[in-house]
This record gives structure tokens, sequence and C-alpha cells, in this order.
């Protein structure tokens, strides 16, 4: 449309693009382009008029006395009379709030100043300067202004200009670095709320105590020691909010002579005596804060109308209160052995005294009348008043963690709704329990030594209303199924680690509402097909039995989650169709599950599919294959919809005899877990070839990490925990030592003769003294529930940069020697260990022994506890010798005498040297992508499974196995593990375009494999001949001994197999961060390689863009399926034809010498044995094709 500029000269137009948005016109300085300079004008409080002398122009005016003004031409009436209408009433409109925050403004836009009838102005967390157009000394131009927000601003000094608003009624200057309050602040007498919190203020001016009107005054994180003497005179005051100050003691006249103020807040001052020197009551205050201080005694009992007292996280070992009015009473985290009330508190309707030295409760506790909940977990209690079970008010009881014995009987009919008797030890529950109790909905008696459980009702006929009943870790048997049979109304029964050895078929179909069933670590052998009838189940956890059958439950229209890992499943029956609902079926720890093509191919929808591949490795190479470690992990998403655990679980972490295991927790985010979990191993790889020093390449580590995340890192965050298991570097071949870094609140604990060594520091604020000292000397705002800002507990986090300096990444590093006394070490986020105690955790895991089976007991345990949040747990097994050396005796092997190859394992990813490497995880399963190669996959396994016991030959000489110094096998699997699903948001993958023979579908296929990495003899020391020599020489060149040779072949071995890769391509492929994830690795979205696309790997790589950018350039983990299989019709001629090419070392490099690979070693002379682990047995046809090698060739 046609656009002038001014009231003149009516000709001179112009054609440019035109915008009404919002409250403005914008106009563009460019013909048919939004490009370049825009100009805005402002038209709230302007007008628009209707050109006369111009057909279809309408005038657009601004507000204020530098008002400009445009004339546009339209070219129909229809456009003209459009926006006309619309622009009239933007005009007319009157702004009396505008929200300027997070703008990173230095002045207010000066056409504001125009808009007399602003009354509220927020200018939160900007860098607002006093001088300038639109500094603060023009604020007082806002004649109608009442709310004004300055916090976050740095301020530095208190603006005097706003004390000239008079119109203010609310004033906000929190966190801005104030040290003084001017005496002007008497100007406001219309002040009704004044914010200071987060300042360095010691003192008030006097001229405060004439605001008449000001009746909320916020002083919290400043540094008072003690409560100001104007408060005296501000009579509207109700609440004194003075949290994390300085207030050492408290006078409790004080508080009498204010007599306005009723409710307090003191929490976080470092308080060490409330004194009461006087008789004088306190009648006026009704509410008392007085949690995180330093008290060891309080007697408040001069506080007669006292409702409401936290006191919770103090020293406290008595505590004296008046009873008249007291409502709710919180104290735990204390040390009380009693409470004193008086007189009885009829009052009382909730009180927490959980985590305490209580050996008994007090019997006023009987008498009250209206209480209805009570908190008692983590005593010492030995028995329950009968008096306080037959209560006529209580309605939830919890009393776990302490010595109980016995409960008392029911006489009468009970309120009580939730009963919670964990980890005691009661031996039976009373007999009356349930059809006295009609209302108990939830009931845990989890962890107790209980071998039966009452009837639901005295007739056939139940009224009960149980909906959630926990029996787990019980002596149960199964006739406990006949008495569960009254609860119609279950919907959620977890009945774990009992004695269970069968559950009877005609009672389940019973539980037609069960929607949550978990029967883990029983003796079953089935799971009865009436499960069927369990129309609303939606997750069965079966792991760690003895099923046989895979159960009837895939006909169930919501089911959700199967885990039936860790059991004797030997096949799996399938209907026609799967259920949509289904997400995530782990069929993991099954040895001799077989699964066809056609349930591959039914399985390929479900988001998340944990399988195992059968190992290729025979008895003689299981002994030097394995390493002094080995893993498993568990995580499960409770009653989350989305799964905020991540894991990383390296067991072979560079050349050396190293590993890497890694815990991420996002609390309500997955994204950040999911990127710390893709690249935080790779960043570790690259900081160690810079430093040697703990805490430094730790410390780097978390750092770059931190800084990788990028913008999705700037307002999420995850807890972080790593562990480098590795020798000293002034010793390489010593005693082995453990590194622990970690932020946040994931925990690790060593299992060192049978008793746990916390070896990680948690940073939140309740528990670390120190950081919550740190963050208030940073003056942050630390909210009532301990968070920082509202947002986080946790002081230091890896993402959430906004909260900087408050929240920091810098992790705690702890280095711990290994010896032969550390059984094994346990990774845990903060839902696992709030539930389950280091030692029970340490005794969990060494009555499992398997590090699967371990892992998956501690979730399920802390799950059956109580824990509706993500768990993830990590179980490492440690096998180390008296000299952090294992060892072992002599043993016969079928492999043929020969020179002993190079002691380093031998991989296709690069050298130590080069950022992009990361080892390869051993043991455990990993996930990917399994939409249309899921039946290829298992066409693989299938293939090599039945090659386990081929490899036959003289016998050789025996040797000395030693998991620390590697003999002629090393177990190597293809893959680390990534546990969780990958995000869709494309902050996972630095790929913005799909890879070609890439699928990215967002399901997942869990395979474990085994590599033998010196299938092809490789060595390193003295070359034995002059061609060898020559090959040292020339790769010498090359730093780290790579070598980079035109038409050359690379030959290492995968997972047993053969992979060969152009020369001349492979430098490149490494260098590149992009394509190095695809070099041996699995894509960090989650997307693998399908077979039918491209059978070889490198072709794909090939084709990835090598572009450095996206918010990670670090390699993802290597994928399983990623393997190349030489058919034995073609194992001669690849012989021929690799004769025929110049070798190049492969694998990653020693620090002072190269693996060479040598032209003889095709040549071996024992050839069944090089077959037998390279060439596949009896099974589905290859997927090898003669034109690959052509291609590679």
């Amino acid at each position: 449309m046609c656009v002038r500029k001014g009231k003149t000269q009516l000709h001179k137009w112009a054609e440019r693009q035109v915008i009404l948005c919002g409250t403005c016109l914008i106009v563009a300085s460019v013909k048919d382009s939004l490009t370049g300079k825009m100009h805005i004008l402002p038209l709230v409080g302007g007008k628009v008029e209707e050109v006369k002398r111009r057909q279809h122009c309408l005038m657009f005016s601004s507000a204020g006395s530098q008002a400009q003004t445009y004339f546009v031409n339209f070219d129909t009436l229809a456009d003209f009379q459009r926006w006309h209408r619309q622009a009239s009433k933007v005009v007319s409109q009157t702004v009396s709030m505008v929200d300027l925050s997070c703008y990173s403004l230095e002045a207010v836009p000066e056409y504001l100043f125009y808009s007399q009838d602003i009354t509220h102005l927020n200018l939160r967390h900007n860098f607002m300067s006093l001088q300038g157009p639109g500094g603060l000394l023009n604020l007082p131009r806002f004649s109608q202004l009442k709310s004004l927000n300055l916090s976050h601003n740095r301020l530095g000094v208190f603006p005097e200009c706003v004390c000239e608003i008079l119109t203010l009624t609310e004033l906000n200057l929190s966190c801005n670095n104030l040290h003084t309050v001017p005496v002007q602040i008497g100007n406001l007498q219309s002040l009704q709320t004044l914010s200071l919190d987060g300042n360095h203020l010691s003192s008030l001016p006097e001229e405060l105590g004439g605001l008449s009107q000001l009746n909320c005054l916020g002083l919290s994180f400043n540094n008072f020691s003690h409560i100001p003497a104007v408060l005296e005179r501000l009579s509207a005051v109700d609440k004194l909010a003075m949290a994390g100050n300085r207030v050492e003691s408290l006078e409790l006249c004080t508080l009498a002579r204010m007599s306005h103020l009723k409710n307090i807040d003191l929490r976080l001052n470092g308080l060490r005596w409330v004194k009461s020197e006087s008789l004088e009551a306190v009648s006026q205050v009704t509410q008392l804060d007085l949690r995180d201080n330093c008290l060891d005694s309080l007697d408040l009992s001069s506080i007669c109308n006292l409702e409401t007292l936290q006191c919770q996280r103090n020293q406290l070992g008595t505590l004296t209160l008046s009873g008249f009015t007291l409502r709710m009473l919180h104290a735990s985290s204390n040390r009380l052995t009693t409470v004193n009330i008086y007189p009885v508190p009829n009052q009382l309707t909730h009180m927490e005294l959980s985590q305490n030295l209580l050996e008994y409760l007090p019997d006023w506790v009987c008498d009250c009348r209206k209480i209805e909940m009570l908190d008692v977990t983590h005593n010492l209690l030995s028995e329950l008043p009968s008096r306080l079970l037959n209560s006529l008010s209580l309605r939830k009881l919890l009393a776990g963690n302490n010595r109980l014995q016995r409960v008392p009987d029911l006489l009468d009919h009970v309120p009580l709704e939730a009963l919670d008797l964990q980890h005691n030890k009661l031996t039976e529950l009373p007999e009356s329990l349930f059809y006295k109790a009609l209302n108990l909905k939830y009931l845990n008696v989890s962890a107790n030594t209980l071998e039966s459980i009452p009837p639901s009702s005295q007739s056939e006929e139940s009224l009960s209303t149980l909906q959630e009943l926990y029996l787990t870790g019980n002596s149960l048997n199964e006739n406990c199924g006949a008495l569960l049979v009254g609860h119609q109304n279950l919907r959620v029964l977890h009945i774990a680690y009992n004695q269970l050895l069968s559950f009877p078929a005609s009672k389940l179909s019973k539980l037609e509402l069960l929607e949550e069933l978990n029967l883990s670590g029983n003796k079953l052998k089935t799971i009865p097909s009436t499960v069927s009838s369990c129309k609303r189940l939606h997750t069965l956890i079966a792991h760690s039995n003895h099923i046989n059958v895979f159960p009837e439950i895939l006909s169930l229209p919501e089911i959700k989650l199967v885990d039936l890992s860790c059991n004797e499943l030997t096949e799996i029956q399938l209907p026609d169709s799967l259920p949509a609902t289904l997400q995530e079926l782990d069929l993991t720890g099954n040895s001799s599950l077989m699964l066809e093509h056609k349930t591959l191919n039914l399985f390929s929808h479900i988001t998340t599919l944990k399988l195992d591949q059968k190992s290729t490795t025979t008895a003689g190479d299981s002994l030097s294959a394995s390493t002094p470690w080995n893993h498993g992990y568990s995580e499960m998403s409770g009653q989350r919809n989305k799964l905020c655990v991540s894991v990383l679980t390296v067991d072979r972490f560079g050349d050396g005899v190293e590993a890497c295991y890694g815990i991420f927790d996002g609390d309500r985010n997955e994204e950040v877990p999911r990127l710390l979990q893709c690249t935080m191993g790779d960043v570790l790889c690259e900081e160690l070839q810079h430093s040697s020093i703990d805490s430094v390449y730790m410390c780097n580590t978390f750092l770059t990490s931190h800084r990788k995340l990028g913008m999705a890192g700037q307002k999420l965050g995850a807890s972080a925990l790593l562990c480098y298991i590795h020798h000293e570097p002034s010793d390489p071949g010593g005693h082995l030592s453990l590194t622990v870094a970690n932020v946040g609140t994931c925990q690790a604990v060593l299992c060192r003769d049978g008793r746990p060594v916390a070896l990680s520091k948690v940073y939140s604020l309740e528990n670390c003294t120190e950081e919550m000292e740190r963050v208030k000397v940073s003056k942050a705002i630390i909210t009532e529930d301990n968070k920082v800002s509202g947002v986080t507990c946790c002081s230091r986090l890896l993402g959430c940069s906004y909260l900087s300096p408050w929240v920091l990444p810098k992790p705690w590093v702890h280095t711990e020697p290994l010896c032969s006394q550390d059984e094994f070490l346990i990774l845990g986020n903060r839902a696992l260990f709030e539930r389950v105690s280091y030692q029970e955790a340490v005794c969990t895991v060494q009555a499992v022994r398997d590090p699967r089976a371990a892992a998956k007991k501690l979730c399920s345990l802390a799950q059956s506890y109580g824990c509706k949040d993500n768990i993830g747990a990590v179980v490492v097994s440690l096998h180390i010798g008296e000299d952090s050396c294992t060892c072992e005796p002599p043993v016969s092997t079928a492999e043929p005498r020969g020179p002993p190859p190079a002691p380093v394992p031998v991989s296709v990813t690069p050298g130590p040297a080069d950022p992009a490497t990361l080892s390869s995880s051993s043991g455990g399963v990993s996930e990917f992508n399994s939409e249309t190669s899921a039946s290829e996959v298992g066409s693989e396994a299938g293939s090599t499974a039945s090659d386990e016991h081929q490899s036959s030959g003289p016998t050789s000489r025996p040797e000395r196995r030693c998991r620390t110094h590697p003999g002629l096998f090393q177990r190597q699997p293809s893959c680390a593990t990534f546990s969780s699903n990958q995000s869709d948001n494309g902050l996972d993958s630095d790929d913005e375009a799909p890879l070609e023979g890439v699928i990215s579908n967002g399901s997942k296929l869990e395979v474990e494999v085994d590599i033998h990495c010196c299938a092809f003899q490789l060595r390193s020391g003295a070359p034995e001949s002059p061609k060898d020599l020559d090959l040292e020489k020339r790769g010498s060149d090359y730093p780290n001994g790579k070598m980079r040779r035109q038409n050359s072949v690379v030959v290492s071995a995968t997972n047993g197999c053969l992979l060969a890769v152009c020369g001349r391509e492979i430098t490149d492929l490494k260098k590149s961060p992009s394509t190095s994830s695809l070099f041996g690795k699995k894509l960090s979205n989650g997307s693998v390689v399908a077979p039918e696309d491209s059978h070889n790997l490198i072709e794909v790589a090939l084709e990835a863009p090598k572009k450095k950018s996206g918010y990670f350039t670090a390699p993802a983990q290597q994928d399983p399926e990623d393997q190349l299989i030489v058919p034995p019709s073609l194992e001669q001629e690849v012989r021929e034809q690799l004769r025929g090419q110049s070798p190049l070392v492969s694998g990653p490099s020693a620090p002072s010498t190269a693996p060479i690979l040598k032209d003889p070693v095709w040549d071996h002379p024992h050839p069944p044995a090089f077959a037998s682990s390279l060439v596949p047995g009896p099974g589905p046809a290859p997927i090898l094709q003669q034109e690959v090698y052509d291609t590679a060739l």
C-alpha cells in the first residue's frame, strides 16, 4: 500500500508494507520487504482519521508532544474500512499495565512517558540506569503510577527519584545491592507494600515509621542482626518477613511490644536462642517459622495463642509449647526425645515429628480430639498406643522406619484412611484391621517379616475400600492371594520380594480394577492367564522370577509397561496385533529367549524395547574377556508420564583398563539429562588429554558440559554424577582409583567390607549448610519450600544458567583408591536414596550379586516404599585384587601359539588423543530405534549366537590371564549404554537434516554384544621384519601413530566381524565431530543405520554433514547394529583382496607405540581359530553383499 509521512505534499507517496501489530503501526523502510529499519508508531492515546481529500486514505498519529503522522492509502474500500475499524479500537485503549521484565533494558522506552494512564510498570530483571532520556530519573513523569517493580536491576543505590512518585502503593526493590534506604522514603504516604529483600541492609530510617498505610514489608535476606525498632510504629504491618538475616537471638519481649505482628518468619537466621526474660505473655503471634536455625532447645509456652509452629531442621532436644490454640506442629529433623505441650492441644490437626529420637509417644497425643495426621517416621518407637490407633479423628498415620513389633487391635470402626508401617519388625497385622477400618485406602507394610495378611472381612461380602497395598519385602507365600480377593477396589498391588511360588488364577481374576501389579523377586514360574481379566492394568512388573511362559497381557487395552527381565522365558506367543498403548517392554536377562522375525516386527512400534543378544565368547574367552568390573542399571518413571533420569555406563573407557559411569537427573525435564548422557563421556575423554589432575579434568568436564548445553541449559538444569575408574598417572600399571564428581543430588556409594562409604556430596540447601550460607551471602531469594528463587533446591547444577551466581556448575571431586575389599559401587538419584538408605542399598546388592537384578531391585524397593518420582540406579560389581590386579591362574585354551598381541584394545574408534574417542561399554544393554531394522538385528543375533563353541584347535601353552593386564582376548561390547528415550525436540542431535539410511521414530531396541578385539592378532612392539619396520617408521610421521595413506584399507575386529574402510576417508571421518558419532557409534538422537538401506556403515557416515554446529559436537555412542559380517563364501576372496592392499594401523594407539596390522595375520597357521571368531554359524542368510566389499576396497 502507499504510505506518506508528514502533513504536507500529499502527492509524494512511497509504496511500503504496513502492519498493524498490537498497539503499534509498523512501516517498512524498504519496498516490498520487512527487512531493514522498521518505523514504529505507537497508537495508544493517538488518533486515526479519514482523509477527505483522498479516497480510501487514513491518517495515523501518535500521542505526545513529539507526535508523528503517517498517511496510508488502501486499494479497496473493504481494506480501508477494516483498518479503520481496528485502528480506532487501538487508539481508544488505555494501557494501565506494562510488563517490560527480562528485556535487558537500560532505559524506559520514551514513548511510554506519553501514556498517562499507566498504573503498573514492571521493569524486573533489566539493567536500568538513572541517567538518560529513559532513565529512572524520569519515572516521576508517570503521574498515575501505583505499582513499580525494579527488582534484579543491580542498581547499587536506592533510586531517590521514586520517592517523588507520591501515587505509589507498591514498590519492589529486591536484589539490587542496596546498603541504605533514604529518609525520603517517608514521602510515600500511600505506600502499602515495600519489598527490600535480597539486599545488604542493616538498618532502616526512622522516617519509614511514618508510613501509616504500609501493611507488607519484606526484609528477608539482608544483614539485620536484630529486629528494627521502627517496626513498632508500623502498626498496619502484620507479618515480620526477616528470613535469611543474621538474627542470632530473639527476645520474646520485643515481639510483645510489637502487638500488631501476627506472623513471624525468622528461618535461615542462624538463630541460637529464643529468650523469655519476663512472664509477659505474647498474645498476638499466631504463626511462627523458625526452620533451618541452630536452636537446641525451645520454650514457647509464653506465646499463648500460637496456632502454627515450624521448627524443622534445628538441633532441638526439647520443645515446650502452649496448647490452647495450637493447630499445626512441624518439628521434623531434630533430636527430640519428647514434646511437652500444656494444656492438651484439642485444636491440633496436623503434627510432624519425623526423623527424631522419640522412643515413645507422649500421653497427650492420644487425648487430642481433632488430630487427623500424625507423622512419626524415622524414630525409635517400639509400640503404638492403642488409644491412638482407635482415635475417632485420626485419618493418616505414618509410623514407618521404627522398631514396632506389633500393632494394637482395633476395637471399633475407625476413620483411618492411610496407614504406613514399613520398615518395622512386624510379624502380623491386627485380625480386624480391614473390617474395622473400612475407610482405609492406603496401606504400606513393606520391609517387615509378615507371613500372612488379615482377611478383608468376616463374611463373604467385603466392604473394603482399599486402593493401594504395598507388601514388598516380607515372607508372604501364595496363600495370601486368597486373602486379597475381598479388596475389589484395589488399584495398586506391590507384593515383590516375598516367597510366592504361584498366584491363584481364580483370585487374580477378581481384581478387575487393578492398574499396577508388581510381583518381582518371587519364585513364580508363570503368571495366571486370568490376568487378562484386569482390563485396567497398565503396569506389570515381574522381573527376577522363574517365569518361562510369556503372560497373556498383550491383549489388555491399557497396558503400557511390561517388565519380565531376569526370568527364564524361552519364547513369546503374541496376538496378531499389539495394543497401541504399549510403551516399554523389558525382556533382558532371559538367556534362553529366542525371538522370531515376526515377533520383532510386531515389537517395532514400542518406544522402549529391551532385549539381550547371545554372547559369542567361548569358555576360554570368558576368563580373559572380562574386566575387573561389570554393571547393571535400571530406570523407572514411576507415576510420571516421562522419564527424566538418564545413565551412562562405559565398561571400557579409553585405551587402558578404565571405566566411566554416570547418572543424570533432570527432576522435571528430560532434555538436559539426555544431552549430558550423550556427550559427557566424550568431554571427559577429551579433558583427560589435557590434564591428569583429578580436580582439574573433572571440573573442566563439568564446566564444558555445562557450556555445551547451550540454550537448553539457560532455564533447565540437571543433577549429574560421574565416576571414573582408572590407574594413577604416576603408576599406570599399579593400583586402581575411583574419581567421583557430582553436582546436585545424585549420589554414589561404595561397598567396602560390607559397609557403605559415601563418595559424593549432596548439594541441596537442606543438606549442606556451607552451600546454604554461600547462597545467602550472594543474596538469593530462598522461598519457603527451600528453593532458590522458587526453582530448585540444589545449589549446584549443570544448566539453570539464569540462576547464576546462586546455582553453579562447579562439582565436588573426590578420589578414592580401590582395594580388594571393595565389592561394588552404587549410583542413584535423589528419589532412590530418599527411600533406600545407604546401608539397606548395600545389603540389597550383597544379597542379589547380579548387578542388573540388583539395580532393578533397588528401584522396585524405592517404589514400594512410596516413591512416585523417576528412579535411576546403576550397580557396578568390582573384582579388584590385592594390588588392583586381577590375575588368575593359568588356564588351558584352544587358542594357537604365537607371539603375544599388544595389550591395547582394538576398535574402529579413533585414538585417545582424538576428542571424538569414547570406548565401548561392556555388559549391559543398549537402546536404539527399531522400526524397520528390528528383524535384521534379530537375524544377526540368531546367526551369531549358534557359533558360541565352534572355536577349536590344538591345545596351546597355558597362559596367565589378568583382567587388569589384558591377554589375547578383550571383551568390548559395541556400545556404551544409553538408557533413556531420546528427546524429539531437536536438542539431542547436531544433525539438522535426516540422514540417508537412518531411522528416527523414537523406538528403541536393546542388544548386548561382545567384541573380540584380537580376532586378527594385532601386535605392537618391535617389528619383526623389514616390512614391518618400514610401516612403523612411516606411521610415526603422524601424531599418535595414526597414518593417512591413499588407497589403503583399515581392518578391525568389530563384534568378531570384518570392517573394511577406504583409508583416505577414515581420517576425515574421525576429525569431524558430526560424522564421528556415526563412526562406530550410536547417533545422539537415538537413530540407527538400517541394514536394508545401507550395509556399509562407513558409506552412511560419509554422507552425513560434517558441520561443527548445534548444541553438541561431541560424538554419540556406537550402535550394536553397526557391524559387518563376512559370509563364509566370501571369506577367501576378501583375504585375497586384502593381500593386495597396503596395511594400515587401526584402532586406538598406545602412547609409545601404535598397534601394527600385519599382512601375515591373514595367513595364520591355525585358520579355524580365526574363522570361528569371524564367520557366523548357521542361521539366516548373511546380510553383507559382494558389492559392499567392492565399494569399500
